[in-house]
């Protein structure tokens, strides 16, 4: 075994966590995300679309631990990103410029992110141009949660609690309260909270929990669970009703990303690459893309959503997709149409989890810039901690 002097483990020490993407993540590994996975490849309708709305996205790549924010700056594409452990459920509170990404490893984290004040002679030349999300809290939680989606209920935040069939409300201190389940997991000896059984993975946020809508892989307890390779997951996925607590669309294959837009449910059908809404109980498909839908936000007409590769021990979940075929990318869809109108691809990527977005005048991103791999100024960034509103 090597030995080292006093001296050499002094100057060993004082090098290490330096970087700043290592301290907010808590992970030594942080700041050494590979240049390929942050490669992409946008058509030009793509940036058209997010240049008219006048937006930023954020889009969570949870197996590849990354958070990517994508905008355009001064008429050019901007991809900033931050390294943060498999993230999975995203949302942006527009009403007080909060960001809100849960972390669903063992325990559950979430954070939360504020834009920084632009200005400061401490600023990096960007960062003195517009401001860019930078965290300030994080909370920790039970792993047995099993956080998947994010909403905010008046001024609560909330979450899908898979791993108990329930959505919980979630508070700064890492506490929770379960507030809503289906019917199907009570029983004579009451709710079934001890295990996953019906994979209850999104929530289509209206202006309570009991106005809400959410999507499951199963609407029944069986012996075998949503996360075993033999479970079967073909057209028995389900959308819940808040008020009924009561299936009122099925027929779906591991549904994901249940949203609302004026009077339609949206939701991506995962195991089939497909993007619909619920009519008459039943999926209306709007367009079917190359690879397991799930991530959606919806922007004035346009439907952002995306696609992830599927990994190949778990194909069993994808009958309706040519698995060799699937793509990690987010697309541009008109809501009218169907038609794509642009996508962003990453070559290399994964899977995709989680999409929201903001007004560009309040944030175009997150710190570290794609096109350097990290912000020249970071420490200067991290340093400042001005923040708006």
């Amino acid at each position: 075994m090597k030995t080292f002097s006093r001296q050499q483990l002094w100057a060993h020490h004082s090098q290490e966590w330096r970087e700043p993407a290592q301290i907010v993540s808590q992970w030594r590994d942080a700041g050494s995300t590979p240049k390929s996975m942050l490669s992409a490849k946008g058509t030009p309708g793509w940036w058209e679309a997010l240049e008219r709305l006048g937006i930023t996205l954020f889009v969570t790549r949870e197996y590849e631990h990354l958070v990517i924010g994508i905008s355009v700056l001064d008429g050019s594409p901007h991809i900033t990103f931050l390294p943060l452990p498999h993230p999975s459920g995203l949302i942006v509170d527009r009403k007080r410029n909060h960001l809100f990404i849960a972390s669903t490893r063992n325990p559950n984290q979430v954070y939360t992110f504020r834009p920084i004040q632009p200005g400061g002679r401490r600023l990096n030349s960007f960062a003195k141009r517009r401001a860019v999300f930078l965290p300030v809290q994080t909370a920790f939680y039970p792993g047995a949660l099993y956080i998947h989606d994010l909403a905010i209920f008046g001024d609560a935040l909330h979450a899908n609690a898979a791993g108990q069939n329930a959505v919980v409300r979630l508070d700064a201190e890492g506490n929770f309260k379960r507030v809503w389940w289906p019917k199907c997991i009570e029983s004579a000896h009451g709710p079934v909270f001890s295990k996953n059984h019906i994979q209850l993975n999104s929530i289509g946020g209206g202006a309570t929990p009991r106005d809400s809508y959410y999507s499951a892989s199963s609407c029944g307890i069986d012996r075998r669970r949503p996360g075993h390779l033999n479970y079967p997951v073909d057209r028995r996925g389900v959308i819940f009703s808040g008020k009924t607590r009561e299936p009122i669309c099925t027929g779906l294959t591991r549904p994901h990303s249940v949203r609302l837009s004026g009077r339609r449910i949206w939701v991506a059908n995962s195991g089939y690459g497909e993007l619909g809404f619920v009519n008459q109980g039943k999926l209306e498909v709007v367009t079917r893309l190359p690879g397991w839908t799930r991530g959606l936000c919806i922007v004035k007409d346009i439907i952002f959503a995306a696609t992830s590769r599927v990994i190949p021990r778990f194909a069993c979940y994808a009958p309706g997709l040519d698995v060799d075929a699937s793509r990690c990318a987010v697309y541009a869809i008109c809501s009218k149409t169907g038609s794509v109108l642009g996508r962003l691809e990453w070559p290399l990527g994964n899977q995709v989890f989680a999409i929201d977005w903001i007004e560009s005048q309040t944030s175009v991103g997150l710190p570290f810039d794609i096109r350097s791999h990290r912000t020249a100024g970071a420490n200067a960034l991290f340093s400042t901690f001005g923040f708006t509103g």
